[in-house]
């Protein structure tokens, strides 16, 4: 594995992603990152501190002749999605990731890479490092976890900014320069449940589904890519509908915003339906396999026997689970009209757990309709507390509308054409920029999200197109010249 990256272009920005590679930096866990963001700015004599909701900011003055440009905020998050394979051994919090060069991409060996949003990063303290620029006044804003409930942005003071443009490095593909995002809501579902002993002439398996994808779930859902949760549990249905089926525990998925990729449970059938219940997974896994190719690849969904565990999950509760996961909306609720081939609405079943005396299940629903998104906020608490559960919903924010109009966007418009040779598309995203957050505490700010190629983020598949994030940059510094007066 060839882990220089420094010898990649443009140097400055490799130097400082191979650097934030070294610093572990999963959600709320972000103090060697910030630590490393302070001492740079103290090594640059830039202005810089931290505020309240722990994000760092930093200024850098116009160079000579730029003083009448309109001040630029260049913003980006410090937090990393920690995801790795489960062979994997790994510690987020102590390790470094192993980035390395794979071709014409850079990844990690297996985990996550960080490249959402350790590139946005490193752009802006090149930027800050690199005194042959020409650029109007900058500000780098680096905001604090991000991928599990935008804190940062939610914090963030609105006399803090001074600039009049927010070009947000946190986008993944290189060519878009996106306008909008979606708002989102976090649901939290609780079945408490008493156990009960595990009968006699039963026997104990654990079934397990992984080997899917996974990803981003507001990038990726779009690709109706399996989700394990939904996978093990629609089996599981399948089984009660035959039989007695008890269920003692059950762990799936990771993080809200990525598309689970592995879940098992334990579960207890009688000792002559045994077979006939491994029979059935085997032509299940076959049935999964066939419904997503084309999509997935390498699905597992198996079975092996494990020592009788201690109790079961109350049966009437287990019951009304099993129903309730499979019933509910998962993936893609509703495509936009007014802008096609963009997802509007939809859901992420990503964690369900149990501990012993509850089972918690999380969910993430996005849209760029607020209204839509308690529609359906509305639609999945029905489903959970008809069976008996406690719905809660926190985390929400709204999308950010697109302004058409606006002055930085017609200006890299163009400056992207006169680089490139071709116009970049203007889109929106299916996921939660933090621009519509800051938007709310600087509703007269102009934005504007873009960065470099990035692939499966938020799995241990994520890599970064090399020549994307010299594109990206050159733009970067290009906009930065080319900056509409005050």
């Amino acid at each position: 594995m060839d882990r220089d990256l420094t010898k990649l272009n443009p140097k400055l920005v490799w130097k400082h992603f191979q650097e934030i590679t070294q610093c572990p930096r999963p959600s709320h866990h972000e103090e060697i990152i910030r630590e490393y963001i302070k001492k740079f700015a103290k090594e640059h004599n830039l202005e810089c501190k931290e505020d309240e909701g722990h994000n760092v900011y930093m200024r850098k003055p116009a160079t000579p002749g730029m003083e009448d440009r309109k001040g630029i905020i260049l913003q980006a998050h410090c937090d990393m999605v920690p995801q790795k394979n489960a062979d994997k051994v790994f510690d987020f919090e102590k390790d470094p990731i192993e980035a390395y060069i794979d071709g014409e991409w850079v990844t990690a060996n297996g985990t996550t890479l960080g490249a959402d949003d350790g590139i946005g990063v490193a752009a802006i303290l090149a930027v800050m490092e690199d005194e042959t620029l020409v650029h109007g006044p900058i500000e780098g804003l680096f905001t604090a976890t991000e991928e599990t409930g935008m804190d940062g942005a939610f914090a963030l003071k609105g006399d803090l900014l001074k600039g009049d443009i927010l070009l947000n490095l946190d986008s993944e593909t290189e060519g878009e320069l996106y306008v909008g995002c979606a708002g989102g809501l976090d649901g939290n579902i609780t079945f408490d449940y008493k156990t009960e002993a595990v009968p006699a002439g039963y026997k104990a398996a654990r079934i397990t589904a992984k080997g899917m994808k996974g990803g981003h779930s507001g990038i990726q859902i779009i690709c109706q890519r399996a989700n394990a949760n939904r996978e093990l549990f629609r089996f599981l249905n399948e089984c009660l509908m035959k039989r007695d089926l008890l269920l003692s525990e059950v762990d799936g998925g990771g993080l809200r915003n990525a598309i689970p990729r592995e879940a098992w449970a334990t579960i207890l059938v009688k000792e002559e339906e045994y077979a006939a219940v491994e029979q059935e997974l085997k032509e299940y896994e076959q049935t999964v396999i066939r419904e997503y190719a084309g999509i997935e690849d390498s699905i597992s969904i198996r079975m092996e026997a494990v020592e009788q565990p201690c109790c079961i999950i109350e049966k009437k509760v287990a019951w009304n689970l099993i129903k309730a996961v499979v019933g509910t909306t998962n993936g893609v609720w509703r495509m936009s009209m007014a802008m096609p081939g963009l997802v509007q609405t939809s859901v992420n079943v990503a964690r369900v757990v149990s501990d012993g005396k509850s089972v918690k299940l999380q969910c993430l629903l996005r849209s760029s309709v607020n209204s839509e998104k308690m529609a359906l906020s509305e639609s999945i608490a029905a489903v959970f507390e008809l069976a008996g559960a406690k719905v809660v919903y926190t985390g929400c924010y709204n999308g950010w509308n697109p302004n058409m109009e606006s002055p930085i966007l017609k200006a890299m418009t163009l400056s992207y054409e006169e680089l490139f040779g071709i116009k970049p598309k203007v889109t929106a995203i299916h996921a939660g920029l933090e621009c519509g957050i800051i938007g709310t505490s600087y509703p007269n700010m102009d934005m504007i999200s873009f960065g470099p190629t990035i692939c499966y983020p938020h799995s241990p598949d994520e890599k970064v197109e090399i020549k994307s994030v010299e594109k990206f940059y050159n733009f970067l510094i290009d906009t930065l010249k080319n900056c509409p007066k005050k």
